[in-house]
């Protein structure tokens, strides 16, 4: 069956585009996008860190591992490597975050990592088709190392347009199941966002995903406002040994489409997860909160609810049962 045909028989494609499992406005009723164009033209100066970001520079190409070993680049970019086998996450390493390269710009220091520094990618997974998840030009520049993609329905047009073979490409509706080998399975799960990369929206489907590898099993959050799915997910696939959730780039004005700190950490308890890595911050401001603000948040509600939290540094090893750095490196 073609993609089109697949998109067309999903049950979460209605009406012209996919839709989310519950009634997800893009912003709040009382706010009008000419409050949230205003609010953004008009944000304070710590957006911005006031300095260049620290960061690890790790040699990517000799981690060995029977662990999985997670390395954060800010955003929402990581790799998982174990037994030698890599696992690519939104890797977003052109400086820009935006279809025009002097827009959304990285912050100073969260982009020291580019594609050369990473060994073959033995699966690139892209959870949806936003600009600051989906690169084209990261993703052209690590095709001679890329050697299979998994990602949502519908999502596999833009990546050939970044020139990979749609014979690498395996697009997956929520719930689909694929065994990439005896010990790694990948299944695509719900999230609460939507798609686009222009005025169209809902053409892709915007997808979580859970991966269980060697014995292990890790939460791959995407982008997700909170909701229901999250307990579903957890009861179907928990314990997670590792959720890795955004927190950061939220507001009051679009509360459906990204979590506030709070709900992040309610997210990672319905998910039963053991630790929770909070991304999507430390690379780009796209919301008008301070840039430092997330973590701070995030890490002190956890304490209260009793959930391990690990923090690196960009660059830093985040190992799966052994070591979870909890540095509140962000006090700059």
């Amino acid at each position: 069956m073609s993609p089109k045909d697949r998109i067309l028989r999903s049950q979460h494609f209605k009406n012209g585009a996919f839709q989310n499992l519950s009634l997800t406005p893009m912003k709040s009723e009382d706010v009008s996008y000419f409050k949230i164009i205003k609010d953004a033209l008009r944000r304070a100066a710590n957006v911005k860190p006031p300095v260049v970001l620290p960061s690890v520079k790790t040699d990517l190409k000799a981690v060995q591992s029977t662990k999985p070993v997670v390395t954060w680049f800010g955003h929402s970019s990581y790799l998982i490597q174990i037994n030698n086998f890599n696992i690519l996450v939104d890797p977003v390493f052109s400086g820009s975050a935006s279809p025009m390269s002097f827009a959304v710009k990285a912050f100073p220091g969260a982009d020291v990592y580019a594609p050369a520094d990473f060994p073959a990618i033995d699966m690139l997974i892209i959870t949806h088709n936003h600009y600051d998840h989906l690169d084209r030009k990261t993703i052209a520049r690590l095709l001679p190392q890329t050697k299979a993609v998994y990602t949502g329905l519908g999502v596999g047009k833009d990546l050939q347009g970044c020139g990979l073979q749609s014979k690498l490409i395996t697009e997956l509706d929520w719930w689909e199941t694929v065994e990439v080998s005896d010990e790694i399975i990948l299944t695509a799960t719900p999230a609460r966002h939507f798609s686009g990369r222009g005025l169209k929206r809902g053409g892709s489907l915007w997808a979580s995903f859970v991966l269980q590898l060697y014995g292990y099993t890790l939460f791959l959050g995407g982008d997700s406002g909170y909701d229901t799915h999250f307990k579903a997910i957890g009861d179907e696939y928990g314990p997670f040994d590792l959720a890795i959730l955004e927190c950061g780039q939220y507001n009051l004005d679009w509360p459906f489409i990204h979590m506030q700190p709070e709900e992040t950490v309610q997210a990672a308890l319905d998910l039963d997860a053991k630790v929770l890595l909070p991304v999507h911050w430390a690379k780009f401001t796209l919301a008008s909160h301070p840039w430092n603000e997330p973590p701070t948040r995030v890490t002190a509600i956890a304490a209260e609810r009793g959930l391990a939290v690990t923090t690196p540094l960009i660059g830093e090893q985040v190992i799966v049962g052994e070591s979870y750095p909890q540095h509140h490196w962000w006090n700059l």
